[in-house]
């Protein structure tokens, strides 16, 4: 198969719009945790409701990544990510015009969707970008796009606090991404490695046909497997702490603009993690970097819990945020690079739908128990054991020979 990869302003082209789309999606996913407060009250909703709220846009993004996944090795990157753009955008500004609970879960369902399908073809489009010796830092420049947008989206809430400005949120990440459309098709062109495997690799058709062949074939088995319980572990913990780190804050006493600005910091720190585990990843000290990023954030989740004052939860929440985005930003470059062209796409929706379950599971799982009287430290606490175990999978990965194309 051709190796090769394009010029040096096509690359840099289709990562930067792959980390714009990857922007506004953070953008969107922020969106929710930043209104939260205000929808609840304008349609008296409760904990256990908010829960589901958060969790709709996650029951979408489960067979929006597999399918998004498996379209883009049939269909093309670029054609499946813009329809997933559109979907998502649309899914957005429909948020915006809710009327009760129910269309509100409709709305963050279809919105969920788009962004699954998006995101295995963004990590493949990134990662056939460049060549393999720079596959993780092109994964994790993409993937920084996520918590720079949600940022954007935290700072919004700060800026303008008042109890109908949440929908101008919605609007914004809706509105923003269907314009990049015109400039995806204009700008961005098919990955390269795909047209040639897509022409010259006898095993397509065959990959094609079996999604069994693309995820256990060829001796996968056993990284799929690991691959797959380090994102379910991880992004359990993450979108707990993506939904409901502001509602936690205001119930440790910390006033509401100053629970968005620790979001800020969260986010911040979270692009800044994403960015720098790429380059390690690229790197001959990726083994230590797996454990110091998995290790470095259960300790910072429970330091979390001690702190009370305004400065050290932004303290604590930047830090919070650079290890948990630098974990999950791992996950998807490790996973982009086990599996080859014929079948990344599928491999890597796969791995995103699997960590869907831990997005479902944590935010809905935290809305249960505070309804119950939990506190946040417990709840906290309780997802520290995940960490450990995220950790051991994610080594196991990452010690597995990498794909060779």
């Amino acid at each position: 198969m051709d190796t090769t990869v394009g010029s040096r302003s096509t690359t840099y082209t289709t990562l930067f719009l792959c980390f714009s789309i990857a922007l506004f999606e953070g953008f969107d996913l922020q969106s929710m945790g930043v209104t939260a407060a205000r929808i609840a009250q304008q349609y008296s909703l409760n904990f256990v409701e908010m829960g589901w709220a958060f969790t709709a846009s996650s029951i979408g993004l489960l067979p929006g990544a597999a399918i998004g996944g498996r379209a883009s090795d049939l269909l093309g990157r670029k054609n499946v990510l813009m329809l997933s753009v559109a979907l998502f955008g649309i899914g957005s500004i429909a948020t915006a015009h809710i009327w009760d609970f129910h269309s509100l879960l409709a709305a963050r369902f279809f919105t969920g969707l788009g962004i699954g399908a998006a995101m295995p073809n963004l990590i493949s489009l990134c990662a056939e970008a460049v060549g393999a010796e720079r596959r993780n830092s092109a994964v994790s420049f993409m993937y920084s796009g996520l918590p720079v947008g949600a940022a954007v989206a935290a700072a919004i809430g700060v800026l303008s606090p008042s109890d109908s400005g949440w929908v101008d949120v919605f609007y914004i990440g809706g509105l923003c991404p269907i314009l990049l459309i015109p400039v995806i098709a204009w700008g961005m062109n098919e990955s390269a490695h795909f047209i040639a495997a897509k022409a010259t690799d006898p095993a397509t058709s065959r990959a094609s046909s079996a999604v069994s062949f693309a995820l256990w074939g060829e001796g996968r088995a056993v990284t799929t497997i690991a691959i797959w319980g380090s994102f379910l572990c991880t992004i359990t913990v993450f979108y707990f702490l993506l939904n409901w780190l502001p509602s936690f804050m205001l119930k440790l006493g910390v006033s509401r603009v100053d629970a968005s600005a620790a979001q800020v910091f969260y986010n911040v720190g979270g692009a800044i993690g994403a960015v720098c585990i790429g380059r390690l990843m690229d790197s001959r000290y990726r083994t230590w970097a797996v454990l110091a990023t998995f290790g470095c954030a259960a300790f910072f989740l429970w330091s979390l819990t001690t702190m009370r004052t305004a400065a050290l939860v932004f303290v604590g929440t930047f830090l919070v945020g650079m290890l948990m985005n630098a974990a999950q930003s791992l996950l998807y470059s490790v996973t982009s690079t086990k599996y080859p062209v014929r079948v990344r796409g599928t491999g890597v929706g796969a791995a995103v739908s699997v960590g869907r379950v831990g997005a479902i599971v944590g935010p809905l799982v935290a809305g249960q128990l505070l309804a119950l009287g939990l506190s946040p430290v417990q709840i906290v606490l309780a997802s520290i054991p995940l960490m450990v175990v995220a950790a051991f999978s994610s080594l196991f990965a990452t010690l597995k020979p990498d794909a060779r194309n």
